[in-house]
C-alpha cells in the first residue's frame, strides 16, 4: 500500500502588500505551501463600492480555487471581509479583533482603524451590533486609507518622517478627544506601521488580527503539515515594480504574473 500525503496549500490574497502580515503569522505557527496573490490592479479595495468589490473578490476566489485547488483561501483584507459575506468552510476572512480590544481597554473607548470603504460600510455597523457588546463600550471608526497608502507606496520604509506626520494627522485629535486607549488595526496593511504607531502613541494598545487568522488556517491544515514553509507569489499589474517593493522589505522571491 502506498500512502500519499498531501501537503496543505493555502492561498492568501488582497490588493497588495497587506497579505504579508497574515502570511508571516501563518508561517510562525504552521508549515504549508502558501500561494500569495497581490491583486495590484484593483488596489485599493478601500475605495471600491460594494458592487465593484463583490465582482472583484468573487472573480478572484473562483480563479484561485480553480488554478490552485487550495485547502483554504484567506481573504487577507478587512474591507471585503466586512462588506461582503465571505466566510465559509474554505474561506477565511479578516475582521476587527473587537473582543480582544474589549479585554485590553481600560477607558472603554475603542478605535477601529480601517479603510474609507470599511468605515462607511453597513457590514462594520452590523458586525459591531451582532457582537452585542456591553453598552458602556464605545467604538470610533477612524479612516486609515492614508496610512494604507503609506505602506503600499513603500514610504513606510523610505520616508519614516513623512509617515509620522500622516500618522499624527490621522489619529492624534480623535484619540485624545475621545479618550481612546485601544485601536484595532483593521486593514492588514496597517500591521507594517505597528512599530511607528507604537512609537508615536506608546500608551495605546494596537490590536493585531493576524494571530486569529493564523489559528483558523491551522485548524483547516493541521493534518497536512509540510516539512518546511513554501511561498509562491503571483500578482496582477506591473510585476517588476511589485518585485522591487518586496525586495525592499527583504523578500527575494520571484513574482509571477497571475493568469487572469
Amino acid at each position: 500500500l502506498y500512502f500519499v500525503s498531501f501537503v496543505a496549500r493555502i492561498v492568501v490574497f488582497d490588493s497588495g502588500l497587506g497579505s504579508l502580515s497574515i502570511i508571516k503569522a501563518i508561517q510562525k505557527i504552521s508549515k504549508s505551501e502558501i500561494i500569495y496573490f497581490a491583486d495590484q490592479e484593483n488596489f485599493p479595495y478601500g475605495q471600491k463600492s460594494q458592487a465593484q468589490l463583490s465582482k472583484i473578490i468573487e472573480h478572484s476566489i473562483k480563479l484561485l480555487d480553480k488554478e490552485f485547488s487550495p485547502n483554504a483561501i484567506v481573504v487577507a483584507s478587512n474591507t471585503p471581509s466586512l462588506m461582503l459575506n465571505l466566510s465559509s468552510k474554505k474561506i477565511i476572512d479578516v475582521k476587527p479583533p473587537l473582543k480582544e480590544a474589549l479585554k485590553k481597554s481600560r477607558t472603554k473607548q475603542i478605535g477601529i482603524l480601517a479603510t474609507k470603504s470599511a468605515i462607511a460600510s453597513n457590514g462594520l455597523t452590523q458586525y459591531i451590533k451582532k457582537n452585542n457588546f456591553p453598552k458602556k463600550f464605545n467604538f470610533f471608526k477612524i479612516n486609515g486609507s492614508d496610512l494604507v497608502n503609506l505602506v503600499e507606496s513603500g514610504k513606510f520604509i523610505s520616508n519614516k518622517k513623512y509617515c509620522n506626520k500622516i500618522i499624527k494627522k490621522t489619529l492624534k485629535q480623535t484619540l485624545y478627544q475621545n479618550n481612546i486607549d485601544t485601536i484595532t488595526l483593521s486593514s492588514t496593511h496597517l500591521l507594517f506601521l505597528k512599530s511607528l504607531l507604537k512609537k508615536q502613541f506608546p500608551t495605546i494598545n494596537f490590536i493585531d488580527p493576524s494571530i486569529q487568522v493564523a489559528k483558523k488556517t491551522l485548524l483547516i491544515t493541521k493534518n497536512n503539515q509540510s516539512k518546511k514553509n513554501l511561498l509562491k507569489i503571483f500578482a496582477t499589474g506591473n510585476i517588476k515594480i511589485f518585485e522591487l517593493k518586496l525586495n525592499k522589505i527583504g523578500i527575494k522571491n520571484k513574482v509571477n504574473l497571475f493568469p487572469s
